[in-house]
């Protein structure tokens, strides 16, 4: 055997080897969704008694969907999800890719670099570290907890730092200044130079950054438990505990109320996930 039909055959070996550990993980990340999905048409009794049964004994049933959204009051939690995670993702992709367009176009000011670092130390703070202040300040010596916009607030605090060094690499890699002078010359004040020139070239960054935060606003239950403890204003995540009772719960129930909560994002996925890749990588590489 020559030494290029050893180094094909190896890499054939390789090839095989990654798509079974692929394969592997892909089971793994699918499976609990599937479970999901199979036992939601099923009766308690069945869901108990052979989780992994496709079709119980007493059939296929609609039953959970109806009961868990009367149980969590579905609508009404729904709306307060939504309001919440859309205000915040707009408003989020909106002063990140402002602060991020002034940071990159002034990166000689030392107050810029400053802002800048400090936005990417504070990434690596665990938001476990600050529960307990937030909660004795916001809710002890201000009162401002039981707001929809105090959540709203604190979430784009919490996640403006991420969001703003994603599209300040956007903006360094792929927007010329050229473009800007361009606009300028042809009469562009500063601020309709951003929103016609700069903005629209953000695209993949603003899917992405959408995707990222609205899946993690929509999905986030620590933070609303601690904001939030009106029922009148509970999110999603929150009124799943509605389910889970002190000596039994309806897993059926819980897995229509969870399967309820993934389908808004899901979609949200699916419309934006070409985005994502290029979004992700955009600002990686100077060229």
């Amino acid at each position: 055997m020559t030494e290029n039909e050893r180094a094909a055959r190896k890499k054939k070996i390789m090839h095989a080897v990654m798509w079974v550990v692929l394969l592997l993980l892909f089971i793994c990340f699918v499976s609990p969704f599937i479970l999901v999905v199979i036992n939601v048409f099923k009766t308690k009794a069945d869901i108990t008694t052979n989780p992994l049964a496709i079709v119980g004994k007493h059939g296929f049933t609609m039953k959970n969907f109806p009961e868990a959204m009367k149980k969590m009051n579905f609508w009404r939690v729904f709306a307060n999800s939504a309001i919440i995670t859309i205000s915040a993702t707009l408003l989020t992709i909106v002063v990140s890719s402002m602060a991020s367009f002034v940071i990159v176009r002034n990166q000689k000011w030392k107050a810029c670099a400053l802002l800048f670092s400090a936005m990417v130390a504070s990434m690596v703070i665990p938001f476990q570290v600050l529960m307990v202040p937030l909660v004795s300040v916001y809710g002890g010596t201000l009162g401002v907890l039981n707001h929809r916009l105090t959540l709203i607030l604190m979430h784009v605090g919490f996640s403006v730092s991420m969001a703003t060094f994603m599209f300040h690499g956007a903006i360094h890699t792929n927007i010329p200044l050229e473009l800007e002078e361009a606009a300028l010359i042809d009469g562009c004040t500063r601020w309709q130079t951003y929103w016609q020139i700069v903005f629209p070239l953000l695209t993949p960054t603003i899917a992405t950054v959408a995707i990222i935060d609205a899946m993690a606003f929509w999905n986030d239950y620590l933070l609303p438990s601690l904001v939030l403890t009106k029922k009148e204003l509970y999110t999603i995540p929150i009124a799943t505990q509605a389910f889970y009772g002190t000596y039994s719960t309806d897993i059926g129930l819980v897995m229509a109320a969870l399967l309820l909560a993934m389908l808004p994002i899901l979609i949200l996925y699916v419309f934006l996930q070409r985005f994502i890749v290029e979004g992700v990588t955009s600002g990686a590489v100077k060229g």
